[in-house]
Formats: structure tokens, sequence, C-alpha cells
């Protein structure tokens, strides 16, 4: 399976690009990991709803232009849906059983994803309530996908 991973803006510190890194690495025993970087919108402080919406859209939009045709798309939304470490595990494994080549999990900027990244998305995942930097998202997401792996092939890591 292909694991790729869209996410707004570009990681600024060294530790978040070595821990993506260790993940990338461990995860390469269990699935083909590809992480895409997309331009993010400067946001005015005090910018309005509309220019919010529009800076959404123009991100959305290189989000999309990075999602094939085909591809199961996880948006990571703090409206979706909160899974376990387990029941993500079942997730993975059933999208493997069902023939999905290539999962997407997205990663919004700031001010999150657009209408449109929203509808194409075939699930909304939360990781919780609270928000997170998008940097750190990025790690705790790879660590998630890989104590999935842990959890399918039985091995000690996930306890």
């Amino acid at each position: 399976m292909k694991i790729t991973v869209v996410a707004v803006g570009k990681i600024k510190e060294k530790f978040y690009t070595d821990a993506i890194g260790e993940y990338g690495k461990r995860l390469s025993r269990y699935c083909r990991l590809e992480m895409i970087q997309v331009a993010d919108e400067k946001t005015p402080d005090g910018a309005s709803e509309a220019l919010e919406r529009q800076i959404k859209e123009r991100e959305g939009a290189r989000i999309l232009s990075q999602i094939r045709e085909g591809a199961y798309v996880i948006a990571l939304a703090i409206e979706g849906k909160m899974r376990t470490s387990e029941e993500m595990a079942q997730k993975m494994e059933r999208l493997g059983i069902e023939g999905k080549s290539q999962v997407v999990f997205v990663i919004g900027g700031s001010l999150g994803l657009s209408e449109k990244v929203l509808r194409r998305a075939d699930e909304k995942l939360s990781f919780s309530k609270m928000t997170f930097p998008h940097q750190l998202m990025r790690v705790i997401l790879l660590e998630q996908i890989y104590r999935s792996y842990r959890i399918i092939t039985g091995g000690p890591y996930h306890k």
C-alpha cells in the first residue's frame, strides 16, 4: 500500500524533520510513504471571513492537485471521527483488504481545510478536539500509522 501525506506548509524545525525521517524509515517495512508539502498562504492579522475562505480555497486547490483519482482520502479535521489506535489499525487493514492501493492523509494549514477538500475526503479523522501545530501533526500522524502497522502485525510497539 502507498501512504501519501499531503500537508500545507514547510517543516521548519530540524527536530520535526528528524522525527518524520525516523518514522519514514520505520514505515518502509510496511508501506511506501510519500510526503508532499504544498505552499501555504500568509494570513494577515484580523483577516475577514471572506479572505480566510479564499486562503483555504487556494491552499485546497493545491492539495487537490496532489490527489490522484481512485485514492482513498482521509482528511484530518477537528470535526472528524475519533478512533482508538486499535480502530485505526483495523481501518488500515480493511483498506488493504478492500484493495485500496493508495491512502492519502490530508493536513490543512492554520485555517483548516477548504470545503472542496472536505467533500473530496472519503472520511474525516480527528486526533483530538485540541489544535496542534501542523508540523507536529505530521509526526503524530506518522507515529499512529506506524503503530497501526505494528498492531496489524502483532508487534510489541503498541503496548
